[in-house]
């Protein structure tokens, strides 16, 4: 049977396989093109097997929110090529979806749940032979809060979430906003982890003594390095990013409203990513072939 261009096009449609590819599976089984269809799912079942060990880390922060929830997930992609790809982030929002509605944050069990038309595992499968890198579901977290939930997106690679009790939307929106842009690491001193607090001590202890000034003049040099990191570090120690002359604590005192909890994500924070020497890479090639 001879394989026409519009079977060739029909089965690209239907699969998203290259053009290449589906013309083979199509000779393959005769021009059958479910039969075609079914051996290029079960080919992209191995292809996304091969491409499981590569390091995604680029992608999207996507955050959905219905009533007195929100969840934020980080779905990881190789390339910010793919990152913005339709399919690509249609799949990032569909798993948003799936789990702000089911309330499963781990990322096993998003694997399991059921999409529009599959498994989220079984799409994340398709959409890696579509587009031909690994498709990873890195993590996702739920906030449920009965006071003001405040979102902020920016752009598709930093995400932020602030539950508060008292307020407005709008200041919800605000410290949202601010948590994005300066990353705090936790509300207030009291919940700064206090390994880094003594980790920061003993180096600023170790650079004060290495100034040679008096030992009481090096107490209050320490004491004043500790004040300004914690400031820097803590949300409401922070200067407020709209209104730098009044911290995030003052500006929510002032609103009589407290932070509950805020989230942050950012596409690829902590990956580490592989970088590959390109000369390395062709003189590999060039072996491969001579063999």
């Amino acid at each position: 049977m001879s394989i026409t261009a519009s079977m060739v096009k029909e089965l690209r449609d239907r699969t998203g396989a290259g053009m290449m590819e589906c013309k083979k599976a199509l000779i393959e089984v005769g021009g059958d093109l479910d039969a075609a269809s079914e051996a290029l799912r079960s080919s992209g079942i191995a292809k996304a097997d091969k491409k499981a060990s590569r390091v995604a880390a680029d992608g999207r922060v996507v955050i959905q929110t219905s009533g007195n929830k929100a969840v934020i997930v980080e779905v990881n992609s190789e390339t910010d090529f793919v990152a913005k790809d339709e399919n690509f982030v249609n799949f990032a929002n569909e798993v948003a979806c799936v789990s702000l509605e089911s309330e499963v944050t781990d990322v096993q069990l998003i694997a399991d749940l059921e999409m529009k038309n599959s498994s989220v595992e079984a799409a994340r499968t398709e959409l890696v032979q579509k587009v031909g890198e690994n498709i990873t579901i890195r993590r996702s977290t739920l906030v449920k809060h009965d006071g003001i939930l405040g979102t902020y997106s920016h752009g598709a690679r930093i995400g932020s979430i602030v539950a508060l009790d008292g307020g407005d939307a709008a200041l919800a929106r605000d410290i949202a906003m601010h948590v994005a842009a300066m990353k705090p690491i936790c509300i207030d001193e009291n919940e700064v982890p206090s390994e880094m607090l003594e980790t920061e001590k003993r180096i600023f202890t170790e650079q004060a003594a290495d100034s040679g000034k008096p030992p009481e003049i090096i107490e209050k040099m320490i004491e004043g390095r500790i004040k300004k990191f914690l400031k820097e570090i803590t949300l409401l120690g922070q200067a407020f990013i709209k209104e730098d002359k009044k911290s995030v604590g003052q500006l929510l005192k002032d609103s009589n409203a407290k932070v509950i909890l805020f989230k942050r994500y950012e596409v690829g924070e902590g990956i580490e990513k592989k970088v590959e020497n390109f000369a390395d890479e062709v003189m590999k090639q060039i072996e491969d072939v001579k063999c």
